[in-house]
């Protein structure tokens, strides 16, 4: 009898299916065209460089003609062209990098005439080099390539014990000879290069 209780109590209840009613399903619908098998991929045209401001507009007439201008003059008037556009233009003058020391392989070739011309002009940077000192005024010159080098103690040391080196370059006249005094006041030997 309980087993017969227990049945129709399990039945009384209402089961999922009934609470649910038939489970929904649903089909996957294409929203989209499907591929074509007999289609070839598409090939793109890639640039050969890469030009992250875009295509540019091609240039004026005006700029065409100056270019051909300028391709027919000589030479000689061509490299003027360059300084006299920075004068005109008013762009800060490049610092020249120190080269010493880098092997630059052979100087020849399309450049050759540039070291003769650049003889002539008078120099204006020039550069400090300590060439010994006194051991007994070793913390003097430190103290001294500490003031116009802007280094720190160990860093000033460092480079007063490596003499002969260069401690300033590319200053002015007047500046490399008030450098060389203060060394030599303070027991060193500097010279200018």
């Amino acid at each position: 009898m309980k087993l017969v209780r227990l049945v129709k109590a399990v039945c009384a209840r209402p089961s999922i299916r009934e609470i649910m009613g038939p489970l929904q399903v649903r089909t996957f619908q294409h929203d989209f065209v499907p591929r074509d098998p007999n289609a070839k991929p598409k090939r793109f045209k890639y640039p050969q460089v890469y030009d992250p401001y875009g295509p540019r507009p091609p240039p004026s007439d005006k700029v065409v003609e100056l270019a051909e201008r300028i391709a027919a003059l000589p030479p000689e008037e061509r490299r003027q062209i360059g300084p006299t556009l920075t004068e005109r233009l008013r762009h800060p003058k490049m610092q020249v990098i120190a080269d010493e020391g880098m092997d630059l392989g052979a100087q020849g070739g399309a450049g050759a005439g540039a070291p003769q011309a650049e003889e002539k002009k008078e120099k204006t940077a020039f550069d400090v080099k300590l060439e010994k000192f006194d051991a007994a005024a070793k913390i003097k010159v430190i103290k001294e390539v500490r003031a116009f080098t802007n280094l720190g103690l160990k860093e000033a040391k460092e480079l007063v014990e490596k003499a002969p080196v260069i401690l300033k370059q590319g200053i002015t006249k007047d500046e490399a000879n008030d450098i060389m005094e203060k060394i030599k006041a303070a027991g060193g030997v500097a010279v200018m290069e």
